[in-house]
């Protein structure tokens, strides 16, 4: 088992979402793999490859950068692409992070 979750653990998080996926299918071997990767993505099993793929990259990004920054920069980059402020201000209002981040993202593309 030692070898398996160290190869498990290079893989980080998304072995991690995968491990569950598949333990809850109640299946096990390649059916309980197809059936965790169908049920990840929402394009069946190739959305579930391709959702595992962004969850390595956003847990990456988190562990280099944080969380704030990762948020502003998102904000940032949607304001820049033309989305309208209004939007952008009741989305980041409705995520469930501290007001004190709020307010910092808000600051940051203009909302306040």
């Amino acid at each position: 088992m030692d070898e398996i979750v160290r190869k498990l653990a290079g893989v980080g998080l998304p072995a991690v979402v995968l491990l569950i996926t598949m333990a809850s299918t109640g299946l096990a071997g390649a059916a309980a793999i197809t059936a965790a990767l169908a049920m990840l993505g929402p394009g069946g099993m190739v959305g579930g490859v391709v959702l595992l793929g962004i969850i390595g990259l956003a847990s990456d990004a988190l562990t280099k950068y944080g969380l704030t920054a990762l948020l502003t920069g998102i904000y940032e980059e949607r304001r820049r692409r033309g989305e309208s402020l209004q939007s952008l201000c009741r989305e980041i209002n409705s995520l469930p992070i501290t007001k004190e981040l709020k307010l910092i993202i808000k600051e940051h593309i203009g909302c306040i």
